[in-house]
């Protein structure tokens, strides 16, 4: 029996032209038998590691590469790497081709090819245009690189802006049509050439081959057999067709000849392909030859992380062994607690194992940039707030490093959660900053690393339920009402829509297109439609970046993203960090900064008192000096501090470490009245209900209030229980001795996903890399249904530990209940330290809260009229925007302040608020205003305006400008009411430079009735608030 490898597969990766996903191909060409399988995607590698690991746990003999499909004319070709340095150059050339082309394109040239290919092993693909036999082997201009795998010739002329004319133009042979010339220089550049002869089942088949046998002879070419298979078998022609549509935008009924011819380009059994091959029967063997001749494998890449951050020391081990002791100290500068000590020697060493040290000392780099005080080029600027967070919090290295703000002293850490020797898994770190400033850090680390060896994952965007069942629908001519009531019957996250949920949108179930339609949506679900740009997920290399994978241009200018998404990146191992933007993070920095200008005594607060780092750097500020050598470390000068650097008297670092202890009882009492508008996680209805039921005490209740509102918990059937066991309605039990020691702190109920874990490990006997496959499973069971599969064996488990299979039932679904929802503990202790920080400030100095929430916006759930309103509620005087007086930001002005009115809710904080300043609202709280002309208005008021017409004239606004700060009753300062302002503003010229003449010479308009000038003409949505917009002093 012959063997056979098909070479020339395409996935649903050639985005809109495979009908197949790299795992289906992998699968049924290991269950047909095929001795190999070559993926090649259309310009792009951004599949292959799906098809890498598929391959991988089906047992099938893989190669990777890609198809080149060029701008000038000439025929594709699919190229596969020899070896690494072959791979290399491939990755190297769809990196050119694709930074020359706009985001989502590929330009390339074959020159650029011919330059690359040393290595690559070519195979040739012909066009549709073939001559008779014995015509020389000349075929027509452009018939290879014109027709797209779908037999659609016009799509990517159609699609795609046209390249450059300086591609088109490149001279023959490189882009000429002449076959014969390209397989010439090709087998000249890499020594062999391929020539493929795909059976199309198009009547032209022998005639074909005959023709391409000829070629062959004629260039030294070898012949390869394929059915250039774009789906794994042929009940995926349908959606084939739908794939063509949906990318030429066009329906079925007028596709014509766009649509594939029949259903063949599938894969085939061996068998079947030496019977399509009964008359080149050398072109089978070849594609045995070809594939033991490639070397290369996705496993053959070994990432190693950049090692700049281990300068002045032995080996990058040795340097975060010394700065992770030497922050244990600054962090805890009584002395490092044994259990936080304890934690760090087991955590060093397994990072000393797994060899990840680098990949520390970058992140502590990343964070100590942020807070440094210094941008990209070494200019001064403000330090950006930041805080690290997920599975990160579990590490104490994170923690004295200042990556991360839990402390391991007073909270229990999973480090197996983060990082394992026994699962080949990178850790991920994701570290939040100002959302307004991320920029900076991203531009920092292109700076630092080079745009050569540092870019941004990618996300492979989907089609899920609504896109796919609109798309497919488009394709089947359906009119617009009909795709909406499609779109209504399906369940946003679901692939499916049911009969029931069809009849009540008023559609007939028995019509056969729109159950066409539906089994073609379904099909189309999870299929890849392009790639994104993740929002932060960095990737960062010791060697070219474009050597490992190719880099693609993003929507946003400076940026650069590679092809593979965190998925991809984690099954190679290679080790990425998210650079992420959080608004809090904004609205606690500006918050900070102006406690500095308006309360700087507010540090000397006998609550929350000062600790770890800060008080440390106020003791070095006075004169003292902290030890910083490394426990166990040769004698050598004091390594550098992770942590950012103070002079002596500079202030203490603004970092999220001021906020503790958080134990203030203030804060607790607020939480508990649900006074929660603008606080960081806890501001949603469902959190406020929860709030006074739960009744937070200190931190850990605050964690679990963060994590018990999500649909994990709720789903599993938690919430309920752990309520009435901590109102003491319900006694609190645990299954067993060893379980009670898990979920003790959550009063015997399942919280979050490192319990869950725990009682796979305890409870059911699951080794830690199986629970870890188990925590996969819960966040990835709606989409793909791994978790069912771990059933059997966590079931089974516990039964045999002794736990009644009522009980292992049970903890199963609760565990199904997480879903992609529940929280990590340690993700949900740095939320909580945001939720403290931003109620500790809302309840002490509500004035700066409102201000810094509303110079954070957008963000939260609450319009700036409501945060307004909140802070008047909480005693604080609000101004209304002036010309003379507001900034583009909102500010706050000293007194005279009137008497603090609170609302009778609140009236137990009298005692509790600091605040003494007003608000003044900025120009940025009104609607049609323009940073940059109200930032021009500020710098060039000097002591003020006098009148609309100085304003006009000084300031350089356009008068639509000045109407709308009219309309908005800016001009109060003036002496000018709404209505005045209004006619001053519409009445401006520059004829001469004089006033304009009035017709009459007193005004006959009577005055504007109280409350005119608040909400008229439009400015009900504006949060400016004069007196007359007070709520009545009855109100309080």
């Amino acid at each position: 029996m012959s063997a056979f490898a098909e070479l020339c597969a395409s996935t649903n990766f050639s985005f809109l032209r495979g009908g197949s996903h790299p795992e289906e191909m992998a699968a049924q060409a290991k269950a047909l038998g095929l001795a190999g399988l070559g993926v090649a995607d259309r310009n792009t590698l951004a599949g292959v590691v799906r098809a890498h690991v598929a391959a991988k746990e089906q047992g099938l003999r893989l190669i990777v590469g890609a198809r080149l499909v060029f701008e000038d004319g000439a025929p594709d070709c699919i190229v596969y790497p020899h070896d690494r340095a072959a791979y290399a150059r491939l990755t190297r050339l769809l990196t050119r081709g694709n930074l020359r082309a706009p985001k989502g394109e590929c330009w390339l040239t074959f020159a650029d090819f011919l330059e690359h290919a040393e290595g690559l092993r070519t195979i040739v693909l012909p066009g549709r245009d073939l001559p008779p036999c014995g015509g020389g082997g000349r075929e027509a201009a452009g018939g290879g690189a014109a027709q797209d795998m779908a037999q659609a010739a016009p799509s990517r002329f159609l699609l795609h802006r046209p390249p450059p004319v300086a591609l088109r133009a490149t001279p023959s042979p490189q882009g000429g049509g002449n076959m014969t010339a390209h397989l010439s220089a090709i087998r000249e550049a890499c020594g062999q050439v391929w020539l493929a002869a795909p059976m199309r089942f198009d009547g032209e088949d022998r005639r074909r081959l005959r023709v391409l046998k000829e070629i062959a002879q004629q260039t030294g070419a070898r012949l390869l057999a394929t059915t250039e298979p774009l789906m794994h078998a042929p009940e995926r022609r349908p959606l084939l067709d739908v794939l063509t549509c949906i990318r030429e935008k066009t329906t079925l009924a007028s596709a014509g000849t766009l649509l594939a011819k029949n259903s063949e380009r599938h894969l085939k059994t061996a068998a079947e392909i030496a019977r399509l091959y009964a008359d080149a029967p050398e072109a089978v063997r070849e594609s045995l030859r070809l594939m033991e001749s490639v070397d290369f494998s996705m496993d053959d890449l070994r990432y190693e992380y950049p090692e700049e951050t281990a300068e002045g020391f032995a080996d990058p081990q040795s340097a975060l062994e010394a700065l992770s002791w030497a922050g244990a100290r600054q962090r805890y500068p009584e002395g490092v607690p044994e259990k936080v000590e304890t934690s760090l020697k087991r955590e060093l060493s397994i990072v000393a194992k797994l060899k990840y040290a680098p990949y520390f000392l970058t992140v502590a780099d990343i964070v100590k940039f942020a807070r440094s005080g210094f941008d990209k080029d070494g200019n001064r600027i403000d330090p950006i707030l930041c805080q690290g967070r997920g599975s990160a919090a579990n590490s104490s290295i994170c923690y004295v490093l200042g990556v991360t703000e839990v402390d391991p002293a007073t909270n229990e850490l999973l480090f197996d959660r983060f990082v394992s020797e026994e699962r080949n898994e990178p850790p991920d770190i994701d570290i939040d900053f100002e959302h307004e400033r991320r920029e900076e850090v991203i531009q920092y680390i292109y700076k630092k690393y080079g745009r050569d060896r540092a870019g941004l994952s990618a996300v492979v965007i989907c089609y899920r339920g609504r896109s796919a069942i609109r798309e497919v629908a488009k394709t089947f001519g359906f009119s617009e009402d009909r795709i909406g009531a499609l779109s209504k019957a399906l369940h946003h996250w679901s692939a499916g829509v049911s009969a029931r949920d069809l009849k009540e949108q008023g559609l007939d179930v028995s019509d056969p297109h729109l159950a066409a339609c539906v089994k073609r949506a379904r099909e189309l679900h999870g299929f890849p439609r392009h790639l994104s740009q993740h929002v932060g997920g960095f990737v960062i290399t010791r060697e070219k970046l474009h050597d490992v994978v190719p880099i693609q241009n993003a929507a946003m200018e400076e940026r650069t993203v590679i092809e593979w998404n965190k998925d991809d990146l984690e099954a190679l191992g290679l080790l990425k960090v998210d650079v992420l933007g959080l608004g809090m993070l904004s609205c606690l920095k500006k918050a900070l900064d102006m406690m500095e200008r308006c309360y700087p005594e507010w540090r000397s607060e006998p609550s929350p008192p000062l600790r770890g780092v800060d008080a440390l750097h106020r003791r070095q500020g006075e004169g003292g000096r902290a030890n910083t050598q490394a426990a166990g470390v040769l004698d050598r000068p004091p390594p550098p501090n992770p942590l950012p650097a103070r002079g002596r008297g500079s202030p203490p670092a603004l970092t999220l470490s001021v906020f503790s202890p958080p134990d203030d009882p203030r804060v607790y009492s607020m939480l508990q009245r649900a006074d929660s508008v603008g606080v960081f996680q806890v501001e949603s209805r469902a959190q406020m209900s929860m709030l006074p039921r739960l009744k937070p005490k200190n931190f850990y209740d605050l964690v679990i209030e963060v994590a018990i509102v999500r649909p994990g918990p709720i789903q599993g059937g938690m919430v309920h229980p752990y309520l009435r066991r901590r109102q003491g309605l319900e006694p609190v039990s645990y299954p067993s001795p060893e379980l009670e020691a898990v979920l003790k702190r959550t009063l015997g109920v399942t919280l979050f996903q490192e319990q869950a874990m725990q009682i796979a490990i305890v409870g059911a006997g699951f080794s830690p890399p199986e629970a870890d496959k188990l925590r996969r499973a819960m966040a990835t069971f709606k989409r793909v249904g791994t978790i069912g599969t771990l059933k059997a064996k966590f079931i089974d488990g516990m039964i045999a530990n002794g736990y009644r299979h009522e009980f292992a039932e049970a903890s199963f679904r609760q565990i199904e209940g997480f879903g992609e929802y529940g929280f990590p503990e340690s993700h949900a202790a740095s939320f909580a330290l945001l939720v403290y920080a931003s109620c500790w400030l809302k309840c002490r100095y509500p004035d700066v809260f409102a201000a810094a929430l509303l110079n954070a916006q957008p963000m939260g759930f609450y319009a700036p009229a409501q945060i307004v309103r909140d802070a008047i509620e909480h005693g604080v005087e609000v101004r209304a925007i002036d010309v003379n007086l507001s900034d583009w930001d909102n500010t706050l002005e000293p007194g005279p302040v009137a008497a603090r009115r609170l609302h009778a809710r609140h009236r137990e904080m009298e005692g509790d608020i600091r605040s003494t300043h007003a608000l003044r609202l900025g120009f940025r709280q009104a609607k049609g205003l323009k940073q940059e002309e109200l930032e021009q208005l500020v710098a060039r008021r000097g002591r003020g305006y006098d009148s609309v017409r100085d304003v006009w004239l000084r300031s350089g606004l356009p008068v639509s400008t000045i109407q709308r700060l009219a309309d908005i009753d800016a001009f109060r300062s003036l002496g000018l009411d709404r209505r005045d302002a209004l006619w001053a503003a519409r009445g401006l010229n520059r004829v001469g430079g004089q006033e304009d003449l009035p017709l009459f010479a007193e005004g006959v308009h009577p005055p504007p009735p109280r409350g005119a000038g608040v909400g008229g003409g439009g400015r009900a949505n504006d949060p400016t608030l004069d007196a007359s917009a007070r709520p009545p002093s009855g109100r309080f």
